[in-house]
C-alpha cells in the first residue's frame, strides 16, 4: 500500500444493481471527477453530472459528492459517483480510473486503514465496521453498532488513561519523595482506584462468554446413535435439506453445518455421524470428529429413538438437551427419561425444543452491548491487562518500581485492543477480512 496513491473501488456490492457507487479517495481525486464530469458540486451536495471519458464519450448519467478532507472517511478527499448498477458501465468507468496515472484499485479494507491512519477511528472502531457489514442477526448488528460507535473505545481508554495517572504517581514517589507538594503515600491515593478499575474489568471479562454467542453464533451439536433422527432433524430446524436420510446406518460420515437465526441471535447446527462401533476408517473418522464437536458444542442435542441415550465424552461442558425422536412411529413408554419428544413428520415437540434451545441463549432485550467485549481478541488483551493489575495489588512485597511495571503491561493490553501501542503485526490480518469497497 501506498499511502500517496489515489485509490477507487466498487463500493456498493455485486452487481447488476439499482445503483453502484464508486469510491476515490486520495490527492487525485477531485482533479479527475473534474476531468470526467466537469464542474463539481458543493461539498458534500450531490449533483447530477455526466461521466465522460478522455475522449468525450458518454459513459453514463450520474449522481457525484465529494468530501473534501478532511471531513471525510477516510480523512483524505474521497468523490463518489452514484452510477446506474450495470456491470458493463461499472467496467467502463473502472477502467476510465485505470487509466489515470496515480490511480490504482483499493486493496481490501484499504479504505477503513486509511480512516485508521489518519486518525478518524481507532482499531477497535475499525473492527466493529467490518462486524457491522458481516452483521446477519440483531445480536450481531447491537455488538458491531457499539464498537463502531466508540463506546467501548472510549470505557478502555477511560482505564488506560486511570492507570497512567496511578504509574505517574508512583514516579513521582520514587523520583521526589523530599518534595513537599508530592504525595507521600501510594497506596492510599492510587491502589484503591487500580482495585476499582480491575473489579470493572473483571466483571466486564465475565461477559466474554456471552459476547461469542453474540457474534458467533450459539454452537449446538446434534449426537446420537445412527438412525435416531438426526439428518432429518437439522432439515427441520433450518427448513431445508442439508443432510442426506436414509435409513442405511453410517449415511452421515462428516459433520454437516447450517446457520440460523432464534431470538435474535445465530444459532450454528452441526450434524455428526451417529456413534457406534465401526470397522469402516472412513466412518470411524467420522466418529473422532463428532465426539471432538461435542466437547466444544454450547449446548448438546442427544438424540435417542429408544429410551437408552448414548454417554457423551467425560469432558463435554455445553448444556444437555435429551431428544426424544421418532414418537409418531415408536410410542414413549411408561418412565422414560427425555427433556423433550419430538416428531419432525407431524411436527409434535418442535415447538417446545425451540423454546428449550431458545432459552439457552442470553435475553435479547437485556443483552446490554457496552458491557460486553466484541472480539476474542478484545478478550485477550482485557485477561492480560487484568491479570497484571491483580498481580500489582496482590504483590505488596515488591518494590514500587516492579508494581508500576505490572501496570505498564496492563495499559499496553488494553492498548492493542484500540490499536494506542504497536499493533502493525495485527493490522493486515483485520483488514485482509474487508470487502475491496471498504
Amino acid at each position: 500500500m501506498m499511502p500517496n496513491d489515489t485509490i477507487y473501488a466498487l463500493s456498493s456490492g455485486g452487481l447488476p444493481s439499482g445503483v453502484a457507487v464508486i469510491r476515490m479517495s486520495g490527492p487525485q481525486a477531485e482533479s479527475v471527477a473534474i476531468s470526467i464530469s466537469g464542474a463539481l458540486p458543493s461539498p458534500r451536495v450531490m449533483g447530477r453530472r455526466t461521466i465522460r471519458t478522455r475522449n468525450g464519450n458518454v459513459l453514463d448519467e450520474a449522481l457525484v459528492v465529494v468530501f473534501p478532507a478532511p471531513a471525510s472517511f477516510t480523512g483524505e478527499t474521497c468523490v463518489e459517483l452514484h452510477l446506474h448498477g450495470g456491470r458493463a458501465t461499472v467496467a467502463a468507468v473502472l477502467d476510465l480510473f485505470s487509466s489515470y496515472t496515480g490511480l490504482r484499485h483499493a486493496e481490501a479494507g484499504e479504505f477503513t486503514r486509511r480512516a485508521l491512519a489518519n486518525g478518524k477511528m481507532d482499531l477497535a472502531q475499525a473492527e466493529g465496521l467490518g462486524d457491522l457489514l458481516e452483521a446477519e442477526t440483531e445480536a450481531q448488528r447491537r455488538l458491531a453498532q457499539d464498537l463502531t460507535s466508540g463506546h467501548l473505545s472510549v470505557l478502555y481508554r477511560g482505564w488506560a488513561e486511570r492507570i497512567l495517572h496511578a504509574r505517574a504517581m508512583i514516579e513521582a514517589e520514587l523520583d521526589f519523595a523530599d518534595e513537599e507538594d508530592v504525595p507521600g503515600s501510594v497506596s492510599e491515593r492510587i491502589w484503591a482506584d487500580v482495585a476499582e478499575i480491575a473489579d470493572a474489568m473483571g466483571r466486564h471479562l465475565d461477559r466474554s462468554a456471552v459476547a461469542a454467542i453474540a457474534r458467533d453464533g450459539l454452537r449446538v451439536v446434534i449426537h446420537g446413535p445412527p438412525n435416531a433422527g438426526k439428518s432429518s432433524l437439522i432439515n427441520s430446524l433450518s427448513g431445508d435439506s442439508i443432510a442426506i436420510v436414509t435409513d442405511v446406518a453410517g449415511t452421515t460420515r462428516d459433520i454437516l453445518t447450517t446457520d440460523l437465526v432464534l431470538n435474535g441471535f445465530a444459532i450454528r447446527l452441526f450434524d455428526t455421524a451417529g456413534i457406534q462401533e465401526t470397522q469402516d476408517v472412513v466412518e470411524a473418522e467420522g466418529i473422532r470428529r463428532a465426539e471432538l464437536a461435542v466437547e466444544s458444542a454450547d449446548v448438546i442435542l442427544s438424540l435417542s429413538d429408544s429410551s437408552t441415550f448414548l454417554p457423551l465424552p467425560d469432558n463435554c461442558i455445553g448444556q444437555l438437551i435429551r431428544v426424544r425422536t421418532k414418537i409418531d412411529v415408536l410410542p414413549l413408554a411408561e418412565g422414560e427419561c427425555y427433556d423433550v419428544a419430538i416428531s419432525v413428520v407431524s411436527g409434535t415437540g418442535m415447538d417446545r425444543l425451540r423454546a428449550i434451545i431458545g432459552a439457552c441463549l442470553p435475553d435479547l432485550a437485556a443483552f446490554q452491548t457496552a458491557a460486553t467485549p466484541a472480539r476474542r481478541r478484545h478478550a485477550e488483551g482485557l485477561k492480560l491487562a487484568h491479570d497484571e493489575l491483580t498481580y500489582a495489588l496482590k504483590s505488596e512485597d515488591l518494590s514500587l518500581e516492579l508494581r508500576s511495571e505490572h501496570l505498564r503491561r496492563a495499559a499496553t493490553g488494553i492498548g492493542r485492543i484500540t490499536g494506542q501501542t504497536n499493533v502493525d503485526d495485527l493490522l493486515d490480518v483485520i483488514f485482509t477480512s474487508f470487502c475491496i469497497g471498504k
